[in-house]
């Protein structure tokens, strides 16, 4: 049965001394028994420009037909660690609810600081400008999303028009969905965010809270409610501020869940513990991502029984997904 070699997997990631074996603490959720069927990763290690960090991978459905929407997801990681190939089953979700999604890398600290992280993610938006409709997408239905600092990445794209007018992205966004993001995290109290922010000349500029105009774009904002790392004030804070300037904003608490538990909660392993990809599915198409108003579904296997807790403690799981990240706000 498929679905043991991912239990075989968590066995040695969690049970075995973790010397012994060079694995990422991610690869359960992108073995092929815990991704969703019916989808195809249609462009891998894509060079969108010079750089071993300038490369993305497109995933798409199985069956297409007309062009479909768009999502550029951006993965997290403090702005100094993070690769593509970790989120795959971000990219086969979303692929799998007929959407053609890429997932760019992009620079990190202390290779670059704030902005470069910035940069390289509006030049792979140039490259979804030039490209996206040769694997079946439609650059006029683009959404941005991302994880955390991915999150603060997407949100800042939207927001800041000077990033993709440098590279000359016209596309519209349509929407941006959010999840466990930082929008409001001046003065830069902890590590990771001095490092990646620290010498902004401008850091009330970096800020998405104080970029807040009525031509943002709506905005899905999602977070745990008991996430230590970017505490759920963060996404009430910048909520509210979007709803008193007039922008549309859909927000999600999720009881009980903290930092990760969002986005992994977007692949088929751990689906059942939250509805998030329901909900951003169901923005998206708010704002125009299946204009016939009935979105392609490919075929999915069934979920995953849960983890037996002899096997892989839940709790476990989550605390080292968790443990590699610093709070970024007070």
């Amino acid at each position: 049965m498929p679905f043991r070699r991912a239990l075989a997997v968590l066995f040695l990631l969690f049970v075995l001394p973790a010397q012994a074996f060079a694995l990422s603490v991610m690869d359960p959720f992108n073995l092929p028994a815990s991704m969703d069927g019916g989808t195809v990763k249609a462009g891998d290690g894509v060079a969108y420009a010079d750089g071993p960090r300038h490369k993305l991978d497109v995933y798409a459905p199985e069956t297409r037909g007309n062009s479909a929407p768009v999502v550029f997801f951006i993965y997290g990681g403090g702005w100094n660690r993070g690769e593509r190939s970790d989120y795959q089953f971000v990219g086969r979700a979303l692929a799998s609810r007929g959407f053609v999604t890429v997932i760019a890398d992009y620079r990190l600290v202390p290779e670059v600081t704030y902005p470069g992280f910035l940069e390289d993610s509006a030049n792979a938006l140039r490259w979804v400008q030039d490209n996206i409709a040769s694997y079946g997408g439609d650059p006029n239905r683009l959404f941005l999303a991302g994880h955390s600092a991915g999150a603060y990445n997407a949100v800042m794209l939207a927001m800041d028009p000077s990033f993709l007018r440098e590279y000359g992205v016209t596309m519209p966004i349509l929407g941006v969905a959010a999840l466990s993001g930082p929008y409001d995290f001046y003065p830069f109290e902890y590590g990771e965010v001095q490092n990646a922010f620290g010498a902004a000349p401008n850091p009330q500029g970096t800020q998405p809270i104080n970029l807040v105009t009525p031509e943002t774009p709506p905005m899905y904002l999602a977070t745990g409610t008991t996430d230590p790392i970017v505490r759920m004030q963060n996404t009430e804070r910048f909520g509210q501020k979007l709803k008193d300037s007039g922008v549309w904003v859909t927000t999600r608490y999720y009881e009980g869940f903290g930092h990760m538990e969002p986005v992994i909660a977007m692949g088929a392993l751990w689906r059942w513990r939250m509805p998030v990809l329901d909900d951003m599915v169901a923005f998206f198409q708010m704002f125009g991502a299946f204009p016939s108003g009935v979105p392609y579904v490919a075929v999915a296997p069934d979920p995953p029984e849960q983890l037996p807790d002899s096997i892989a403690p839940m709790e476990q799981i989550v605390d080292q997904l968790n443990a590699m990240f610093q709070p970024i706000e007070n």
